[in-house]
């Protein structure tokens, strides 16, 4: 835990990288960061007031008259003033690219009623071309009670616009008119498999389409250009800085792995990037890597692969043991068969290659739990550091699993705080009490690994680090927190969004931590979360960002 104690104690005491720090053989450090309060992400010395950089690594880390006495002539010096330095935030579960070209599309994640849903609809549609696509969106139908849109709400507003908004959680969306007539839709298609096309009582297609139906309207949607992808880049870049985010995990796809190999043969990357690509594509990334060499570098590596069990609570898709409550006609969906599924996990378990898998419901981590199990048991033990992304209901008799298994659960805490207005009223209290079981994952031993799911979520990791220390829901009817035995401490917590999520990466021996040797990531906040009140981690601001030494953000005035 952080303490001053620890602080007094490093005011003396240098923990230096490589021989002669004090001497001639080591060369003065490139910057220098002092008069701080530093949280080092190191358990066994977690508290500091400076840090030392040299050619982008970490070289020594203690307090401020010591690192004071490490610089030369040339040594940047930061005066932190009393501010909180620490790890860079790795964000493990993004979408990163799509982030950055939403960042100019239609805003409808808290529109309040149906009628605000459609004046935004309309007023985007005024300020772009006709027949542009209007994408991206965001919109919570819990917003206004869970009705879901209908293309009637929208037709008159966008009738020169084909328009395909996704649900927040992405596992559904809206389609107008235009864009069921671009894209050849047929009204009497069936529902393919692990999808729903939504019809109302008289059978007529409303243009909700819920998972594996989406394809239908995605193969219509035209292709973002380079110009247009290298630009969503490059403002998802400036945007992760501005918070704070010195790495991600792209749950992405081969065309988002082209556009970071374009910019870091440019030197134009500005964090770390592992990109992952779909499952379904194993046998092209086991042939990728091995012409590549390996798995790329610290700036951006590969070898990892995205799958699905199921869909999401809020489209009432997450597959569960028990029907839901509000649709007790469902229990959810498999996006894949299981068989397939293990399949694929095994291509992966044979090349090599991580598999990070997608599961919400109580029944689609148990499933998957065993999958991994049997997997583990056919192959040998191994570090695979299988994860599982979301993991968001569970048995608590699958807790001690991902111990067992060595599987990580790769979580997002801002959901709580956001399913947790509503998710009661879909699967009971009862199932409720083990939703992102942050807690009781930590007592059994694993280690979550925190993301946003941005562009789900919002991509701000104080956002998220607030969210697991206070579970106060987005309504603020839980002030004491939404299942508050599962809150953790601000330590566990910022531990999650860096030196075990770094390990989900297969990479804590460079990032997540501030320790000598270790690849200088770093952001400095105005004020220390374990210094202020958890409701107020939140409203902390985002100082300066460095990555790799350099600095990529830093805050006017």
């Amino acid at each position: 835990m952080h303490g001053c104690s620890r602080v007094v104690l490093l005011a003396t005491t240098i923990v230096a990288w490589g021989c002669g720090v004090n001497g001639s053989e080591t060369p003065a450090p490139d910057r220098i960061l002092v008069g701080g309060s530093v949280w080092t992400g190191d358990a066994a010395a977690p508290a500091a007031e400076a840090v030392a950089i040299a050619g982008g690594r970490i070289t020594a880390v203690g307090g401020s008259e010591g690192i004071r006495a490490l610089a030369g002539p040339e040594t940047e010096v930061i005066e932190l003033e009393g501010r909180f330095a620490m790890p860079g935030f790795i964000d493990t579960h993004t979408h990163f690219l799509d982030g950055g070209l939403r960042l100019e599309s239609v805003d409808l994640r808290d529109a309040a009623t149906p009628d605000e849903f459609t004046r935004r609809l309309a007023e985007y549609a005024e300020r772009v071309p006709p027949g542009t696509w209007i994408l991206g969106g965001d919109w919570d139908h819990e917003m206004w009670g869970g009705e879901l849109p209908d293309r009637e709400w929208i037709d008159a507003v966008t009738s020169e616009h084909p328009v395909f908004v996704t649900r927040l959680d992405w596992h559904m969306a809206l389609a107008n008119s235009k864009a069921l007539e671009l894209a050849g839709f047929d009204p009497t298609s069936p529902d393919p498999a692990g999808g729903e096309i939504v019809r109302d009582e008289a059978g007529r297609p409303t243009g909700v389409f819920k998972d594996a139906a989406m394809e239908f309207l995605f193969a219509a949607v035209p292709e973002p250009t380079e110009a247009e992808q290298d630009s969503a880049l490059a403002a998802a870049m400036r945007y992760a800085a501005s918070l704070g985010v010195t790495a991600v995990h792209d749950m992405g796809s081969w065309d988002g792995l082209a556009v970071y190999e374009r910019a870091h043969a440019r030197g134009s990357l500005t964090l770390r990037v592992r990109a992952f690509v779909p499952l379904s594509t194993v046998k092209r990334l086991a042939r990728f890597v091995d012409e590549r060499g390996g798995t790329g570098d610290d700036m951006l590596s590969w070898g990892g692969l995205k799958g699905f069990v199921d869909g999401s609570l809020g489209s009432s898709t997450a597959l569960f043991f028990d029907p839901y409550l509000d649709t007790p006609s469902t229990s959810g969906l498999t996006v894949i068969g299981m068989n397939e599924l293990a399949d694929r996990v095994a291509a992966a378990d044979a090349a090599g290659l991580q598999v990070a898998i997608h599961a919400i419901g109580d029944r689609a981590n148990a499933e998957l739990l065993d999958l991994y199990q049997d997997l583990v048991r056919e192959h040998g033990e191994r570090d695979r550091r299988y994860r599982i992304e979301h993991a968001q209901h569970l048995r608590p008799e699958d807790y001690g699993r991902f111990v067992e298994l060595g599987v990580i659960p790769a979580m997002q805490p801002y959901h709580a705080i956001d399913d947790g207005r509503w998710a009661e009223r879909k699967i009971g209290p009862d199932r409720a009490r083990s939703t992102y079981a942050f807690r009781s994952l930590e007592a059994a031993g694993a280690r979550p690994a925190f993301g946003s799911d941005w562009t789900v979520a919002p991509l701000d990791p104080l956002l998220g680090v607030y969210a697991a220390v206070t579970r106060r829901t987005l309504d603020g009817a839980h002030p004491d927190g939404w299942i508050p035995d599962q809150k953790l401490t601000v330590d566990q917590a910022l531990t999650a969004y860096t030196r075990d999520a770094a390990y989900a990466g297969f990479n804590e021996d460079r990032v997540g931590a501030l320790e000598p040797g270790m690849l200088a990531d770093i952001v400095v906040l105005d004020r220390s979360p374990f210094d202020v009140e958890p409701e107020r981690i939140k409203d902390l601001e985002v100082e300066m960002t460095i990555v790799g030494g350099e600095l990529v953000f830093e805050r006017d005035g």
